[in-house]
């Protein structure tokens, strides 16, 4: 399926690895014109100095997408470049020591940091590109959620289904908001995904979650991305609201004893 997306400029936050990285890639091999942005600057210059060395065209912009100034700084400079903004890819995000806790033993250092780098920088990104994208009547939002929110979420990550939840909501809110204009927003909800986000599990849990799976495995990056680029295309422009799962089919897990 041609997706023809030639052209079109997508900015992809949190990009410098990972699922991010994968959604850079899957966009840029349908044509579009990559921003890979990512907090740490290093990174996302090798990332799109890998992406161009693969032939596609990408330019690194380094910033907090949870800073209010940043991301406006940021999409200013996107625009000047390119013309336009036509994509806006909202993975930012972070797990690791922040996860794992019962909400009793949740830290609001923690709480702050889930909703802070998901749920605000999700806004703060969505805010600052609709203007642009309503002046050429057309814009592509896809928002970042979770299989720990479609599916109720599990013992451990309340602050994580939280703004998992809060990024479906408003999803859902702006579809509404943006339609009429030629816009539409919609999210995906991934399992877990075989990136280096899942090194603080253990190893018998990657394995019971590969074991218990229908499909008998995690999900892979490269999938991500190739769901997102549809989204991303003419062909889904009447998809806009939805939360759409990639979980294999399964969504909770038995860990029997620890």
């Amino acid at each position: 399926m041609d997706l023809d997306l030639a052209g079109r400029v997508a900015l992809v936050t949190g990009a410098a690895r990972g699922i991010g990285l994968a959604e850079a890639r899957a966009l840029a091999a349908e044509g579009a014109i990559i921003a890979l942005n990512d907090l740490d600057r290093d990174a996302a210059a090798n990332a799109a100095t890998a992406l161009r060395a693969e032939g596609w065209q990408c330019e690194a912009f380094a910033a907090d997408a949870a800073d209010e100034a940043a991301v406006a700084s940021m999409v200013n400079a996107i625009a000047d470049r390119f013309g336009r903004m036509d994509i806006l890819v909202n993975n930012a995000g972070i797990a690791g020591r922040h996860l794992g806790k019962h909400l009793v033993d949740t830290t609001t250092e923690s709480w702050d940091a889930m909703i802070h780098v998901h749920l605000r920088s999700t806004f703060l990104c969505s805010r600052a590109v609709i203007p642009l994208m309503r002046k050429r009547k057309y814009g592509r939002i896809i928002n970042t959620s979770s299989m720990n929110y479609t599916g109720g979420g599990r013992p451990g990550v309340a602050n994580y289904a939280a703004a998992k939840a809060g990024i479906a909501g408003l999803t859902r809110t702006l579809a509404k908001e943006i339609g009429c204009f030629g816009l539409t927003a919609n999210a995906i909800a991934p399992g877990y995904v075989d990136t280096e986000l899942l090194a603080y599990m253990s190893e018998r849990k990657l394995a019971i979650m590969r074991e218990q799976n229908p499909v008998g495995r995690l999900c892979r990056p490269d999938e991500v991305g190739s769901l997102v680029a549809f989204l991303c295309s003419q062909q889904a422009a009447f998809i806009n609201g939805a939360t759409v799962c990639m979980d294999g089919g399964r969504r909770d897990f038995y860990w029997g004893e620890e």
